[in-house]
């Protein structure tokens, strides 16, 4: 289970921290991920990060978003500072694991982010 926490509204601008805290799989193995979807738009990935703790990001917020891990919280985060408007969106975490059966997912249920003045 992914629970996702912290997404408000927010002034351009502003920073926010959202938080995506993990139950019921060994959160070490997993790769990690932040995806937002727009209103009317497709999800996209925002930032992953690896379980040996690489990084990358979509163009649009690099140098402004970081993507972080605790394992010992079982717990990913995703910072975000000088927001835009165009940042606004549903903000989903994403838990996966390449194993001999495949591809695993798992998803949280969203936390939603609002850019606005």
């Amino acid at each position: 289970q992914l629970v996702e926490s912290g997404g408000t509204l927010v002034q351009p601008g502003g920073s926010l921290r959202l938080s995506c805290a993990s139950s019921g799989i060994i959160f070490s193995t997993f790769h990690m991920g932040w995806y937002r979807q727009a209103p009317g738009k497709q999800r996209e990935l925002v930032a992953r990060i690896t379980s040996g703790g690489s990084t990358n990001y979509v163009d649009s917020v690099k140098g402004r978003f970081t993507i972080s891990r605790d394992n010992a919280e079982n717990t990913a985060y995703l910072q975000m500072n000088s927001l835009k408007p165009d940042d606004t969106g549903v903000y989903y975490c994403n838990a996966r694991y390449f194993g001999l059966g495949g591809q695993t997912d798992y998803w949280g249920q969203g936390t939603l982010v609002t850019v606005s003045s």
